[in-house]
Formats: structure tokens, sequence, C-alpha cells
């Protein structure tokens, strides 16, 4: 609907895995290389885990562009089953032809597929299992899988194994009754969320393979994408494809903030405040406590001051009271006799005449 409004050949946010799309960061590099060397060493299993639309089914779909000539593929998407139903999916991706009888036995689905393994081994290719959604997988058939990579020669393993799952599976090979396969577990990577700088990159990057010429969103509207999205490529693309079509029946041509904002609204079903309200409640919600601790600091100051005035006071009355007692206790001491004596007569005495005449 909006494509040739913005110049596009197609839509650029489909959530289909289309390996054109594939925006090759760091991590997602790091973990194609991952698979990449599971495939060509000998034996063991692999693991690649990602949260929910982190892009590992994409991961996988280029990989499987990008299989080496001489390796045979058989990828398992829904491993919620049996273990007899998971060996008849093997033995169906490989081409491995089964009988009615053979279907129900498991140690016969498992000679065949022996069979099928020596037979590659001897044409020097290799067969790869690829499980996507692996974390669906039950101990029991887990363990049946743990037991395919006893398929061997003397000199390397018959079979690699690829496991493809979200966080849950790191939790499910944790368990105590997994620990033999947890322990021939060869290379393990976890796929995180794109980071801001990545996700502008992987926003632009699927614009120009859909045939963009000029950037359609802002880089406030991009930094809203990575915000509301948390990095998420699902989440980017249902976002960035709802915001196009908003823009489109509002006949604008340059996405910004408010328009995105607008579209995660409607894909969440609730409404997003701007990004900067939620930095002004966190510097009035900091502006609020050092009020409040500047107050109760003042508060307790006041009291400590009237405290040590009361203190000094007390104190003074105290010592006055010490010496008018002490002056008292002095008078009392002396008695009565104790009063004071004539002061001393200074200068000659002159003797009084008794008698006699002139």
């Amino acid at each position: 609907m909006y494509t040739s409004y913005f110049g596009l050949g197609e839509k650029p946010f489909s959530i289909t895995p289309d390996p054109r799309y594939l925006y090759m960061s760091g991590r997602h590099a790091e973990a194609l290389a991952h698979l990449l060397y599971g495939i060509n060493e000998s034996g063991g299993f692999v693991q690649l885990t990602g949260e929910v639309g982190t892009g590992k089914t994409t991961v996988v779909r280029t990989l499987l562009s990008r299989m080496p000539p001489h390796a045979d593929v058989a990828l398992i998407l829904n491993p919620r089953v049996t273990p007899t139903e998971f060996l008849q999916s093997i033995c169906e991706e490989l081409g491995v032809p089964i009988s009615d009888s053979e279907r129900r036995s498991l140690k016969r689905l498992v000679d065949a597929l022996n069979r099928r393994l020596l037979a590659a081994h001897g044409a020097g290719r290799r067969v790869v299992l690829i499980v996507d959604e692996a974390q669906n997988l039950s101990p029991e058939v887990l363990e049946h899988v743990r037991l395919l990579t006893n398929l061997e020669t003397p000199t390397q393993k018959l079979l690699q194994i690829l496991l493809i799952g979200q966080p849950e599976l790191r939790e499910l090979l944790d368990l105590p009754q997994l620990r033999q396969l947890a322990q021939r577990v060869t290379g393990r990577y976890h796929l995180e969320p794109l980071s801001r700088a990545e996700t502008f990159h992987y926003v632009r990057h699927r614009l120009r393979v859909a045939g963009a010429t000029a950037d359609i969103f802002t880089a406030g509207a991009l930094r809203e994408v990575h915000r509301l999205s948390g990095g998420i490529p699902r989440v980017i693309n249902v976002c960035c494809d709802r915001a196009l079509l908003g823009a489109y029946t509002r006949e604008t041509r340059k996405l910004n903030a408010k328009l995105v904002r607008r579209a995660a609204g409607e894909v969440y079903g609730r409404r997003f405040a701007p990004a900067w309200i939620g930095w002004a409640a966190a510097a009035l919600a900091a502006i609020g406590a050092a009020t409040v601790l500047f107050g109760s600091w003042r508060i307790w100051h006041g009291e400590a001051s009237r405290a040590h005035a009361t203190s000094t006071d007390d104190a003074s009355r105290a010592a006055g009271t010490i010496a008018r007692r002490s002056m008292a206790y002095g008078g009392a001491a002396a008695g009565p006799e104790a009063t004071a004596a004539p002061p001393a007569r200074i200068g000659p005495t002159i003797a009084t005449p008794t008698g006699g005449s002139d």
C-alpha cells in the first residue's frame, strides 16, 4: 500500500526470515560463524540461543544458503514430537527409505539412519541435523538425539547437530539427566538484541534493500524505535511497518518520533509517552528526594542546636548554684566570733596627762 508512496520496490519490514534482508551485525556475524564452524567440525553439538525475535531463524536461513556443497542437511522445525516421530522426520529429511515395519521401531529407524550416514561418509559428504525451536524438545527426545552422536567411525562422528532455541534451551540442557549431552556441546553462542547504533543501521539497511534512496526516519524517530523495541529485530519490523503505514495515511514522507510512538501504541495496545517525560519524572523525583533530605537535615540541625543551647544553660545554672552554695557554706562555718576587728590606729600615740599645774 505505502511502497510506491515512499519509492520502495517492496515492503522492507516483513517479519518473514528473508536472507536478503539479513543485517550482519557483529552479533549475527559471530552467530553465523559459530554455525559454519559446527558444520565443518567432526561431530558433537553446537548451540545457538536468543530471545524471541532476535533473528535466529534468519541466521539459519542464511546458513542454509551458504551451506557447503558437500553437506546434506536435515532441518527439523517442529521438535515437539515423540522419539519415534523425531527419528522418522530425520529419515524423511535425508531421503532414507523406511518401510512400515521400520517406522514403528526405534531400533530399525536408527539402523536405517546409520546406513545412510555411513554411505554419506564413504562418499566424502557431511550430514548436518538442524533443530529449530529446540527448547521444545522433551528430555526423552534429547536423550535419543545424544545417542545419535554415538554413530561414528574410528576417526570421526557421522552426524553434526545444531540446536537452535530460546534461552530456555540452556536451562533444559542444565538438567542433571542431560549432563552427558551438555558435555558434548562444543560451541555455544547467545544472540543479544541490537544496540542503538545497530538499530539505526538495521532500519536503514532494510530500507535500502527495499529500494529507498533517502532517509525516511529522522534520527529522533530511530531513537524511539530502539527505545520502544528494545533492539529486538522482529519488534523493530512491526513498529516500522506500522509507522510507514501511518505516515502514508497522513501524507507525510518523513517519520518523526511522534509517529513511531503512535505506531508502537497500536502494536502494543497502549500509549507511550516521550522519553523526556521519563527523564523529567526522574529529575523531579531526585529533586523531591533532595528536598526531603535537606528539610530533614534542617530539622535535625535545629533540634541539635536547641539541645546544645539548653544543655549549656543548664550547665551555667548548675555552676551558679554550686558557687552560691559554696559561699553560703563558708560564711556559716566561721561563726559569730568571726566579726571584723577594728582597723589598727596609724600614727604616734599622745599620752594623756594625769595631774600637776602649769
